[in-house]
């Protein structure tokens, strides 16, 4: 697991101010949206993804797959911006998926993805927006 060294740092004030109430619920309190609602689940465009709390470029377009799981999903991230820690909520082991910058709740990543990668990085689209290229 890699360690988080957050570069953007708000209050809590500061982060409701910023973030709609769903975006600051997933980003800030961990939550997950509901599968198949997300802006980004069906959607594959060309461009870059980047963090919904702080703009970093975190997944660009060919790295994204049709998963079926509900929310959209990837097979790698941009190197160096995910932070990955461990997570026994809810009565399971996860791997947690955070921005390495601002340290926002993006989901998390399984070892089942179809790709040579072996990997499904699972996101919630509140969590991200998208930059056309």
């Amino acid at each position: 697991m890699k360690k988080n060294d957050q570069t953007v740092q708000k209050t809590e004030a500061e982060w409701k101010a910023l973030l709609s109430d769903e975006e600051y619920r997933v980003l800030r309190l961990k939550g997950t949206e509901r599968p198949h609602t997300g802006k980004y689940n069906l959607y594959f465009e060309e461009g870059t993804y980047a963090c919904k709390g702080c703009g970093t470029p975190l997944f660009k377009s060919g790295m994204k797959f049709e998963s079926d799981c509900g929310w959209p999903s990837f097979d790698k991230a941009i190197k160096g911006t995910i932070t990955y820690k461990k997570d026994t909520s809810f009565g399971m082991v996860r791997t947690e998926i955070l921005c390495s910058k601002c340290g926002g709740h993006l989901g998390h990543v399984f070892d089942d993805g179809p790709t040579a990668t072996g990997k499904r990085y699972c996101v919630n689209s509140v969590s991200i927006d998208f930059d056309k290229q």
